[in-house]
């Protein structure tokens, strides 16, 4: 005896017997179960009376291995023929996995449950907005209600604190948007033309979009925490309770300081990422420093600049409203919190980028292509 789960396949009169020697145990089959179930001929008998030990899992295997071969199980003592009795009981025929539609039915199915929630949160958004604006208006004819302290320190999360992670990431975005451009307008022999690309680029398009996708990413997530957190421990309740409007007291002084701190950070973010070209500018294409930032002034037109500035405060809305929206629709636990949160960063980007398609579109349309 090894003290190790064995087996051997006996042939004899009747067909071939497997005895199974040693302790058929949870911590001793595993090196002999996968050779169990890999033999492929017949077995009319399953001899158990060389098992020194077993229990539930050594029983189910005899009893699995007996069923598959159709064999009988022989020399089993009183304990093991306990346990094969209440094994044997469980058939094994059940289906284990949950029943699953046919394809036909459960792609309409899972589309029509997402249409289903597409409207929900559509009608909500929509209801959301429709009371924000109530209490918009209702701070007009009441204006000594309105928050002052709170706007301010919003907007010093919002627009200060980010400076320095925003003008970096600005700065090195205008680097590499520069030096990718010159290297390929290298090949026509117009890599002076960096300076357009750069000026009108950054201005136009990338300062205002990726300002909007970290604002999303570092404001708008914050704003669904926060909410959501205050909406969890009942705090939202409690202010109703006394009289204090939540509208009033924690969205509009964040959705407002997004909106007016939008247009500020996309300029800034704007004059880092042409810094960061000029840099290029000067250390590759032998563009001194003030004569790219002096010839930004020539090529980009004006229009660039309000094209930039106008899309910002919307796009401000946009994510202060996802942000605030996701984190007043938390309920039931901390795991909410954290998929609100997210669902407001991506739905912040999603909805920013396809608006910013139907700018360019518009503005095109105007004649400030």
């Amino acid at each position: 005896m090894t003290g190790l789960a064995e087996y051997e396949v006996v042939e004899g009169e009747g067909g071939s017997t497997l005895v199974l020697t040693g302790p058929y145990l949870v911590s001793t089959i595993g090196a002999v179960d996968d050779d169990l179930r890999g033999i492929d001929g017949a077995i009319a008998r399953v001899d158990i009376s060389g098992v020194t030990e077993i229990d539930t899992t050594g029983a189910w295997l005899a009893c699995t291995i007996s069923t598959e071969h159709e064999a009988e199980i022989h020399g089993a003592d009183e304990r093991a023929q306990r346990l094969l009795e209440a094994i044997s009981g469980l058939g094994g025929e059940e289906k284990l996995a949950a029943p699953r539609l046919p394809f036909w039915s459960r792609v309409p199915e899972a589309m029509g449950e997402k249409m289903f929630n597409a409207r929900t949160g559509i009608i909500g958004v929509v209801s959301f907005l429709g009371a924000l604006l109530i209490s918009c208006g209702s701070l007009l004819r009441s204006p000594s209600r309105f928050r002052m302290v709170a706007l301010v320190r919003q907007v010093e999360y919002v627009g200060v604190s980010a400076l320095p992670i925003i003008g970096l990431m600005s700065f090195l975005i205008g680097v590499v948007i520069a030096q990718q451009g010159a290297v390929q307008l290298a090949q026509f022999g117009a890599e002076t033309l960096t300076v357009n690309l750069v000026g009108r680029i950054t201005l136009r398009e990338l300062g205002v979009l990726m300002t909007a996708i970290m604002v999303a990413g570092r404001s708008g997530s914050a704003f669904a925490a926060e909410i959501g957190t205050m909406k969890l421990t009942e705090e939202i309740d409690a202010m109703r309770t006394i009289g204090i409007s939540p509208m009033e007291a924690l969205v509009i002084p964040r959705i407002m300081a997004a909106v007016v701190m939008m247009p500020l950070l996309g300029f800034y973010a704007s004059c880092m990422a042409i810094l960061g070209g000029a840099v290029i500018g000067e250390t590759m294409l032998g563009i001194p420093f003030w004569t790219f930032l002096s010839r930004i002034q020539e090529v980009v037109p004006t229009y660039d600049l309000w094209v930039g500035l106008i899309k910002a405060p919307v796009f401000g809305l946009i994510v202060g409203l996802a942000g605030c929206y996701n984190g007043m629709q938390v309920k039931g636990n901390s795991e909410e919190v954290g998929r609100r949160t997210t669902m407001s960063v991506v739905s912040a980007i999603f909805a920013v980028i396809v608006l910013d398609a139907f700018f360019a579109v518009f503005f095109t349309e105007l004649g400030w292509g």
